[in-house]
């Protein structure tokens, strides 16, 4: 059994590994193999995994489930008592965990079109949830209506999201602006949004 689980699991690594790189449709189960350590089209994925689309679901499930405390954002810092330091501590921590999870994201932007039920469920769980959490505990550390509260979580986070998706994706840095910098303004920007 533990071999199995071990196949399995260089089998995920191997595919999402390949699909970040050349994508789903540019990715066989032949590469899969090889890349997993396994003969090259003797169909050893297939004791494993039925279609080379579960191989997908599976790495993409393994990757939320590794990202499930993102979503808990009032545990990343247990009240720290400064709305400024839990600021900082939330921006350097989902920047850490984006950069964590390039892989993931390179394959959710490339595959929406091709897999549109498979990665809207991602994204539904990886990026609403996590705006969902974060605009309670906005309401809740600061007093925001719940509704000024989830525009200014959008906004903040949508921030942090589209740093790395700028970088990890498309590989393009903001012109000048490293992470101290971004995260220091980001924090100013909250701070501004909440108000007092």
């Amino acid at each position: 059994m533990a071999t199995s689980t071990s196949t399995r699991e260089r089998i995920v690594d191997a595919a999402m590994t390949l699909f970040a790189e050349k994508g789903y449709r540019g990715t066989s189960v032949a590469h899969i193999e090889a890349a997993a350590g396994l003969t090259p089209g003797a169909g050893g994925l297939y004791h494993h995994f039925r279609t080379k689309e579960e191989v997908l679901a599976a790495g993409i499930e393994r990757h939320l489930a590794r990202l499930s405390a993102l979503r808990d954002i009032r545990g990343v810092f247990g009240g720290l008592g400064d709305l400024r330091a839990e600021l900082i501590v939330t921006a350097r921590y989902t920047l850490a965990e984006l950069d964590n999870e390039t892989e993931l994201l390179r394959i959710l932007a490339s595959e929406a079109r091709s897999h549109p039920d498979l990665v809207e469920g991602a994204v539904h769980r990886l990026i609403d949830a996590t705006y969902a959490e974060f605009a309670g505990w906005l309401a809740e550390r600061t007093g925001l209506p719940a509704e000024r509260a989830e525009a200014v979580a959008a906004i903040g986070l949508g921030a942090l999201v589209s740093a790395r998706l700028l970088t990890g994706v498309l590989g393009a840095a903001p012109t000048g602006v490293d992470d101290e910098t971004f995260v220091t303004t980001w924090v100013d920007m909250m701070t501004n949004a909440i108000g007092p």
